[in-house]
């Protein structure tokens, strides 16, 4: 996505473009390699389902268990599409906070994720994905905001599970009211 002014950051820099774009899923070449590998990119995947399953079920432990303790959340390019503005999340607690504390009561959502494209790196992993998010007013479900967004995620590897150390969210497209859910500051 150079062409379009993407800047790369993160962890990973192998001087690729922001999102995983490989031309093949598998590596490894034996089976016990495969294996392994099937087991990791599936474990990477899983960080994501949990962020947003976490979110639409409201289980704090398991958005939580999404992340790393240091883990860095950047919503500020989706929230820039409709003129909201946002900080920075940084931390598991802090993140895992802000965004169950901003819909709690207030905000029913469902998370859908597909295209996940993964590339690992020894104990650390980029995750591309695309996910839609369907937030609706909980007391007025004809208030919503549909978005369409790109994931560019970095993890690390925590033992037999994968954690997340830093999510981008774009937005590419979206339909409704964001600001009627998320507000122009959010």
């Amino acid at each position: 996505m150079a062409e379009r002014g993407v800047v790369r950051r993160g962890p990973i820099d192998d001087g690729e473009d922001m999102y995983v774009t490989d031309h093949h899923a598998l590596a490894a070449t034996d089976t016990a390699g495969l294996l392994a590998e099937l087991r990791d990119r599936t474990e990477v995947i899983d960080a994501l389902y949990r962020f947003g399953l976490g979110q639409d079920l409201q289980d704090r432990d398991l958005l939580a268990s999404a992340f790393a303790d240091a883990a860095e959340l950047d919503f500020r390019p989706a929230a820039s599409r409709w003129g909201g503005e946002v900080p920075l999340m940084t931390g598991r607690d802090s993140i895992t906070d802000t965004i169950l504390d901003g819909f709690r009561g207030r905000v029913d959502t469902t998370h859908v994720v597909t295209n996940p494209r993964v590339r690992l790196d020894g104990d650390r992993a980029r995750l591309t994905a695309v996910v839609e998010a369907q937030h609706l007013l909980t007391a007025d479900h004809t208030t919503f905001a549909l978005l369409k967004n790109l994931y560019d995620v970095d993890l690390s590897r925590a033992g037999r599970r994968w954690l997340v150390t830093s999510m981008r969210i774009e937005n590419v497209w979206y339909t409704g009211e964001p600001k009627a859910i998320f507000g122009a500051q959010v």
